[in-house]
């Protein structure tokens, strides 16, 4: 890895990823004393994968990966056809199980849907930047994103489709789509949620949405667990019980408490200073990340999500000293930089040479 690379890498989003990483790997010690911490091994050997691929990608160049994107999708597509087809678990069918190793392609499928979609935008802006905002360019780009979701809706998983829905709208913001459409999304959806609930859903989604609201309604069948999860939070107060020492953690209140509900888990067993933290990061973590795709200048054009994910690790802030002798600040790719540094030099040639004559 280049030491520029190094320098100007964005290390306060690395750092706050890997707070995060340590205290779920804290929460999931605790969680997993009676499994003989499985999960936690497990989740200890993703994070060391993690970091490789990690490292893996920052040495890629991420042009590189979205012209490649469209094989992965394809590849992906397939997938999520053929796990329609497994045993269901907890009701939906979203898993392929390989001896003791389990794979969900929605999962995986989440990077390589936004790289097609950002290769996507990447094509419909190649001429004008505005060109994103013709209708017929916005259906090509929901065409692609409506055949995974639908699949996914059909295992059901309707939070992994929910997450799709909001990345693309992300990348549609920070690719500069025009105001008209987010003020129509908006009205759209507010007008299409109660059509959606009392037309749409099945019942067991509306239940579900009905618990959620209101867990009192069904203390002792659906709503169980989210008041167990409430209890566990409020017990918890400032600082916590301590490690290992979580009433509804230890004594089997929350389920599942190594996934749903780790964040009780964490409440009650480290407090609200840690559960505060824990939201604060993470609103820093989605607020930078996004601050940093509108404000890198590619010359490619290629979009949010791609700056998004590269720039986690990897910022585009580069000095340099223009015609007047002050250093300045710009955020944006390598190729950017030497094209204008190659301008203000001619830009300069120029005028020394009609100075002279």
């Amino acid at each position: 890895m280049r030491k520029r690379e190094l320098k100007n890498m964005e290390w306060g989003l690395l750092i706050v990823a890997i707070i995060l990483s340590i205290i779920g790997l804290v929460a999931l010690f605790s969680a997993t004393q009676e499994t003989n911490y499985d999960e936690f091994k497990k989740q200890i050997v993703w994070i060391l994968a993690s970091i490789i691929i990690m490292v893996i990608v920052m040495l890629i160049n991420y042009e590189m990966l979205v012209k490649l994107s469209p094989i992965f999708y394809g590849v992906f597509i397939l997938l999520l056809i053929a796990v329609l087809f497994t045993e269901p678990i907890n009701g939906a069918t979203s898993w392929f199980n390989i001896g003791s190793f389990s794979f969900q392609p929605s999962e995986f499928a989440k990077p390589v849907v936004i790289l097609f979609l950002a290769f996507i935008i990447s094509k419909v802006q190649e001429r004008y930047i505005e060109d994103i905002n013709k209708p017929t360019r916005l259906l090509i780009i929901f065409v692609a994103l409506a055949l995974p979701l639908l699949l996914i809706i059909k295992q059901p998983d309707y939070g992994t489709a929910m997450a799709f829905c909001i990345a693309t709208c992300i990348m549609l913001f920070t690719s500069g789509i025009d105001k008209k459409y987010i003020i129509g999304a908006v009205l759209v959806v507010a007008i299409m949620i109660p059509v959606v609930y009392n037309f749409i859903l099945p019942e067991h989604a509306k239940k579900r949405i009905d618990i959620f609201l209101n867990p009192e309604t069904d203390p002792r069948g659906s709503g169980y667990n989210i008041i167990q999860s409430k209890l566990a939070i409020g017990a918890g107060q400032l600082t916590g019980m301590g490690l290992l020492k979580g009433n509804q953690t230890q004594l089997g209140y929350l389920y599942p408490k190594t996934t749903d509900f780790i964040y009780s888990v964490i409440s009650e067993e480290m407090g609200f200073i840690i559960g505060g933290t824990i939201v604060v990061l993470y609103v820093f973590l989605v607020t930078k990340a996004i601050y940093i795709a509108k404000t890198s200048k590619d010359i490619t054009r290629f979009t949010s999500s791609i700056r998004n994910s590269r720039n986690i690790f990897i910022s585009y802030d580069r000095k340099y000293r223009n015609g007047n002798g002050i250093i300045a600040n710009h955020r944006s790719t390598a190729i950017v930089c030497k094209l204008w540094r190659e301008l203000t030099y001619n830009k300069l040639y120029i005028n020394r040479n009609i100075a002279k004559y």
